[in-house]
């Protein structure tokens, strides 16, 4: 019976290793997406368009745009085309983690830092 049991564990760990997440980057290339997150306690939406090399976003009635330069399939770094401060000038790189149907699951994290955030962004639109 113990076997059996290691058997199975053995088998069940072989399987569950071989999983790789969903990442169909490619339909996420460009769009119209959405981004929620809570800031100081309120939950802010902002809302960005994506074309291959341009992202135009709009948060709080403010538009920001970025150059988009993708270094694979998966992940791209953005940077503020007019930075309005020190912070805005460094770029950011995005990475892709999980995709599903019309949303994805992303890291972000200036470049050279070692700190990461993750984020969800819906796709609202072609």
């Amino acid at each position: 019976m113990n076997k059996m049991i290691s058997l199975c564990f053995i088998l069940l760990l072989t399987l569950s290793s071989c999983f790789e997440a969903n990442r169909n980057c490619a339909d996420f290339r460009t769009g119209t997406f959405e981004f929620e997150t809570y800031i100081n306690g309120e939950l802010q939406k902002s809302t960005f368009v994506r074309n291959d090399s341009i992202e135009i976003e709009f948060f709080q009635g403010n538009t920001d745009t970025s150059s988009v330069r993708w270094i694979n399939p998966c992940e791209y770094i953005i940077k503020n085309t007019n930075p309005k401060n020190m912070a805005e000038q460094k770029p950011i790189h995005m990475k892709i983690l999980t995709t599903s149907k019309n949303s994805y699951t992303f890291e972000y994290g200036q470049v050279g830092e070692t700190q990461k955030a993750r984020g969800e962004v819906k796709k609202v639109s072609e």
